[in-house]
């Protein structure tokens, strides 16, 4: 089965064996990534092939050394032969030099552009694809698997022609020199190859199980040592049980790796012996009777000094392709997360927008949207009308849909049907770049990067002068605070902004959103996990950012909803009512049994609307 015919599988649920049939890795395929750099995979072929040429004279100059220059005393033909000998060993060690640097520069370039690929490519993966794969196993894919290949895709291509050339060239002498000999000495390949093709399949195997254990010691380490991981340890207290998990997983990477550093190594050290054998076998050859006087001592030294060299290239070519069939495994994983198909993309042919002059006038019509593998709507038949700079209230309980079509709204998912626009336009007809600088989400678990505040700030927007970073906090009120801190807008956050409480990271958040200036605002439960004092403080800096956009909030305190142009009340993914706050009290419905408990607005309402937004969840799949 193909990578396309699992695409066009649709929500199938792909099994790993379908997996692996679909990403099996021909070879042809990683030669593709080394065709950018042809050119110096030519050069660097001609160096090798010149070295290896020139480096057969030696064995020519020994025998002449012993066949001629000693036995005649000719000390003039001996200096310039060891001259000779200096001279092909100073070329070859200068080629190999530069060999060495122009594939190494090779490899690097290579493993550059699929680890940038890969991340590119993530990054534009959907949500949904992050809420369904670990972030260790993502991690280990582009760290531990593209590290792994290092070694093949920096000197398989090199060592392949070397050894080749090698062989070839050192097969040529030794046939000048005696084929009778030549002939013996070859009668150990066809079991040496046998072996190296049953070895190569057998390192697959385990340099696949290899990555897997890899990448579940990643998914380990990524969750016991973040911040969230270790508070969460410490707090319940399962320091020991992650420690004893780490511990075992590690046991099993070690077993994996002495398995794939053993794997075949008696065969291949049974053919190692052969190959020592073989000399023997010339001498003894040398002495028979058919043979003997047929040759010189020169002869018989060199071609024995030819024969050494041409097993370890053999023996080299034997260990690339072991070791580029075990790669595969890696370049298998690999191209899997390179072939992903982008659920959420620029389309073929983007609507040009001005961000600056969108107006914000949000349409949903007839929306439905289920997640994958699940058999229900997370929203389903949604039809809104928010007109420019008005604002809408989402209410409902957990599940019923309301965070997902805040989603929506931001394209993190296109609907199954139907369509969203923003002034007349479908999202989907927009550069998600665009659709970033109209549509800005502050949602209640805010994110920080392990940075300096004014960077966090900046990551809005890179080119934001200072001078504006401050007035963005000033409006979202925590410039005091900051200013207040030794290192002020330098001050460090700390990893997910551990260092500021929950409103501050609230304010930040709400700062970064201001310096991006969007059109249409999306705000999913922004104060609902803020105590009184610290969700007023909150909400004067939300009601800053709200000024003059299209706002759509997600919230479940009266004091929030009761102010909104529209609220909306959506239970199982549908719409139940609609209306201000003002006209659904006097319709004596869904929501105005919630308000009954306090028409004041008090603490009773906001219990009450609370209440409606902390139930069961009953539609989003775990």
């Amino acid at each position: 089965m193909s990578t396309d015919k699992l695409r066009r599988a649709g929500r199938h649920t792909v099994t790993a064996a379908e997996k692996a049939q679909a990403h099996d890795v021909s070879l042809r395929r990683v030669a593709r990534l080394f065709i950018p750099h042809r050119w110096s995979i030519a050069t660097v072929t001609a160096i090798i092939v010149v070295s290896s040429v020139v480096a057969m004279a030696s064995p020519f100059l020994l025998r002449a050394v012993i066949d001629n220059a000693l036995p005649h005393q000719n000390l003039t033909l001996l200096v310039w032969l060891v001259i000779g000998m200096v001279a092909v060993a100073a070329v070859t060690a200068a080629m190999g030099v530069v060999q060495t640097w122009i594939s190494t520069s090779i490899g690097q370039k290579v493993m550059h552009r699929l680890r940038t690929d890969v991340f590119a490519h993530l990054q534009r993966q959907s949500i949904a694809f992050f809420t369904r794969t670990r972030t260790g196993e993502v991690q280990s894919r582009i760290t531990n698997d593209i590290g792994g290949m290092q070694t093949v895709v920096t000197s398989t291509a090199t060592s392949l022609a070397s050894n080749f050339t090698t062989v070839v060239a050192t097969l040529v002498a030794m046939l000048a020199l005696s084929w009778q000999l030549t002939l013996i000495s070859l009668l150990v390949l066809p079991p040496s190859i046998w072996l190296a093709r049953r070895v190569a399949r057998m390192r697959r195997e385990l340099t696949a199980a290899r990555q897997r254990e890899l990448a579940e010691l990643n998914v380990v380490i990524e969750e016991g040592l973040s911040i969230s991981g270790v508070h969460l340890s410490k707090t319940m207290g399962t320091g020991p049980a992650l420690v004893e998990r780490f511990t075992t997983s590690s046991q099993r990477l070690v077993d994996l790796e002495l398995r794939a550093r053993l794997a075949g190594r008696w065969r291949m050290a049974a053919t190692t012996v052969i190959f020592a054998a073989i000399p023997a076998i010339i001498y003894l050859s040398a002495g028979l009777p058919f043979t003997a006087g047929t040759m010189t001592i020169g002869t018989l030294v060199a071609f024995t000094s030819l024969q050494a060299g041409l097993f370890r290239p053999i023996m080299g070519l034997l260990d690339v392709g072991v070791s580029l069939v075990s790669s595969l495994a890696l370049f298998a994983r690999i191209f899997e997360y390179r072939d992903l198909l982008v659920e959420v993309d620029d389309p073929a042919s983007p609507v040009d927008i001005d961000p600056a002059r969108v107006e914000g006038h949000v349409r949903a019509a007839d929306v439905t949207f289920a997640y994958p593998g699940s058999h229900t709507a997370a929203v389903a038949g949604i039809t809104l009308d928010v007109p420019a700079g008005s604002t809408l209230a989402l209410v409902g309980e957990t599940g019923s849909g309301k965070s997902t079509l805040a989603a929506l709204i931001a394209r993190l998912h296109d609907p199954d049907a139907g369509r969203i626009t923003v002034d007349g336009i479908d999202l989907r007809d927009m550069r998600l770049a665009d659709l970033a600088r109209i549509v800005g989400v502050v949602s209640q678990e805010t994110y920080l990067l392990h940075s300096t505040v004014r960077e966090n700030l900046r990551y809005a927007r890179p080119d934001a002068t200072d001078a504006e970073i401050e007035a963005a906090a000033r409006a979202a009120q925590i410039h005091d605070l900051i200013a207040g801190l030794p290192d002020g807008y330098d001050t460090v956050v700390g990893s997910r902004g551990h260092r500021f409480s929950g409103g501050e990271k609230q304010r930040i958040a709400i700062a970064r959103t201001l310096l991006r200036d969007p059109r249409v605002l999306v705000l999913d439960e922004a104060t609902s996990a803020l105590d009184t004092e610290t969700e007023r403080a909150v909400q004067h800096a939300l009601d800053e950012l709200s000024r003059g956009r299209t706002t759509i909030t997600i919230a479940h305190r009266l004091s929030t909803v009761r102010g909104a142009d529209q609220i909306v009340v959506i239970d199982h993914g549908r719409i139940v009512e609609s209306g201000t706050h003002d006209d659904l009290v006097a319709r004596h419905g869904r929501y105005a049994s919630l308000a009954a408990y306090g028409q004041t607005g008090g603490p009773a309402t906001e219990t009450a609307l609370h209440r409606l937004g902390h139930r069961d969840s009953r539609t989003r799949p775990a």
